[in-house]
Order: structure tokens, then C-alpha cells, then sequence
């Protein structure tokens, strides 16, 4: 927890500093993939090494597996660059520099994140319970639906990666429209009776809308950071991813405790729609608060 509180705000830097910006929405979205990869290949990577070489030595390989990132990151050290910062960024007091993030566009970004990562939370917790006692269907199909919105989102972060780069500045519309389609998905999903191929469908088409979405959302709050925050802002920001993980699983299943798993997937297509809210807020009160300097 300690080293990701440095090495998530240090790669977004490090990726802004240098990539190309015409090439940046295909290099976050790699990133992301990259990332979601290697959560899906752990578990069954870790499993057969436990299971044929002993758990110690599982434990002893994963661990092992951060020297030769150190090392690739020191002989590739040459290629990669810091987020510059303009002279008065540098002269700036740090306290000044570090209450730009607690501005009003940078709290609304923080619920951006937060309301997001909770939808996400919501659905890959309990989805499979709610697609039984729901809508029906069995416990295979339904991890199957699970299984079609995790791989949607892995598919649709590299598909936002490019529509990113071919949006112009328009990041903002694209997260907008792309989470405006998973959460309508994922409502029809949980309000209406349909046979389970379309179920699958439309669960496969929400993953790939919501990971699309996630690259454009990267980016804007790239292009609100101030100039040599970027690290800061990410940092702050991606708090409220754990935070959204968090939140919402208990509740959810005090829902479907309470006989009202129906109610899932509904209030998760609505806590979609309040993060299109927070962002869009954020961008307006950015566009509208006083200049930089």
C-alpha cells in the first residue's frame, strides 16, 4: 500500500512527461490494460506455483517479481521523463502547491473516482448473486455475466484509448456518452425480465462502455491538474478508488439480505449517473473559478 501511494501518481507523472501528446490516450489505456492483466493472470499463476512448488515459494516468486521492473525502469531510465513544472512552479511554497488539490473541481474529480470505483465494486461483488436471484438464470451463466462485463472493460480500455486520442479535447462528452451506455445497460439488466443471451450481451457491451469510459476520465483530470501537480492530483484523486471499493459491497449485501436484490443493479446504473455529475461539475467549476497564475 505504502510503495502504490508513490508508484500510482509517479507513473501518470512519468507517462504525461513522456508520451507524445497526441499518443497519450493509447499509452494510459495500455498502462490500464497492463494493469488489469496482471489481477486477472495472478490468482491462477499463483495457484499452480503454490500448488507445485509449495506456497513459500509463491510467496518468494511474486516478490521477486519487482527486481527486474526496478531494473528494466534503471537501463530505460534514459526514455523517461518527469511532468515539467515552470519556474514560479518550482519557486511556489509548498504549502500553496499542495492546496491546489483541495480546490472545489479537484474534491468533485475525487467523487468522479469514488463513485465510479463503487458501481464497479457493486457489480463485480455481487452480480453473479443477483443474476440468480433476479433475474433466474444459473450460477454458470451467471458467472458468466460476470465474466462478459470484466472482460468488456479490459477490451473497451484499449478502445478508449483510441477514441481518446481521436476525440481532441472532448474527453469530458466521450466519458460522459460511454457512462451514460453502461449505466443504461446495466439498469435494463436489473429492471427488466430478458432472456439470457441478451443478458450476457448487454453485460459484455456495459464492460466494454465502462472501460472505455476510463481513459477519458484519466484524462481530463490530467489536463485540470496544474502545471507540475500532476503526481499530486493523481495521488488524491485515486484515493477514492479504494474508497469506492470499499463502500459499497456491505450495503449491497444488506440489500440482498434484506430481499431486495433487485435493487443492485438499479442503484449501480444511478451511481454511474451521479459520477457523470461530479465530473461535468468539476469541469464547469474549473472552467469558471479564477485563472492560475
Amino acid at each position: 500500500g505504502a510503495g502504490n501511494a508513490v508508484f500510482h501518481p509517479a507513473d501518470y507523472a512519468v507517462l504525461s512527461g513522456s508520451i507524445p501528446q497526441e499518443r497519450l490516450g493509447r499509452a494510459f489505456a495500455f498502462h490500464l490494460f497492463s494493469g488489469h492483466l496482471g489481477f486477472a493472470l495472478a490468482p491462477p499463476i499463483v495457484a499452480v506455483l503454490a500448488l507445485t512448488m509449495g506456497w513459500r515459494f509463491a510467496v518468494l516468486a511474486v516478490g521477486l517479481l519487482g527486481l527486474p521492473v526496478v531494473i528494466a525502469i534503471a537501463l530505460q531510465s534514459s526514455i523517461l521523463s518527469d511532468q515539467s513544472a515552470g519556474q514560479a512552479d518550482r519557486k511556489a511554497p509548498r504549502s500553496i502547491r499542495h492546496s491546489a488539490i483541495f480546490t472545489r473541481p479537484m474534491l468533485l474529480f475525487f467523487a468522479f473516482f469514488t463513485f465510479g470505483a463503487m458501481a464497479q465494486a457493486g457489480i463485480q461483488s455481487w452480480l453473479i448473486t443477483v443474476l440468480q436471484t433476479v433475474n433466474g438464470i444459473s450460477l454458470e451463466m451467471a458467472s458468466a455475466g460476470l465474466t462478459a462485463f470484466v472482460g468488456g472493460t479490459l477490451s473497451g480500455v484499449l478502445v478508449g484509448g483510441w477514441l481518446s486520442d481521436h476525440s481532441g479535447e472532448r474527453h469530458l462528452l466521450i466519458a460522459g456518452i460511454l457512462i451514460t451506455v453502461s449505466a443504461s445497460l446495466i439498469f435494463a439488466v436489473g429492471a427488466f425480465s430478458m432472456p439470457t443471451t441478451i443478458i450476457l450481451s448487454f453485460l459484455a457491451l456495459a464492460g466494454v462502455s465502462f472501460g472505455a469510459s476510463r481513459v477519458s476520465r484519466d484524462l481530463i483530470v490530467k489536463n485540470a491538474a496544474p502545471r507540475g501537480q500532476i503526481g499530486s492530483v493523481f495521488g488524491f484523486v485515486s484515493a477514492g478508488l479504494p474508497l469506492g471499493q470499499a463502500l459499497t459491497p456491505v450495503p449491497f449485501g444488506f440489500l440482498i439480505d434484506r430481499g431486495h436484490a433487485e435493487y443492485v443493479l438499479v442503484t449501480v446504473a444511478g451511481i454511474l449517473m451521479l459520477s457523470i455529475l461530479c465530473g461535468g461539475g468539476a469541469r464547469v467549476a474549473r472552467e469558471t473559478g479564477p485563472p492560475e497564475n
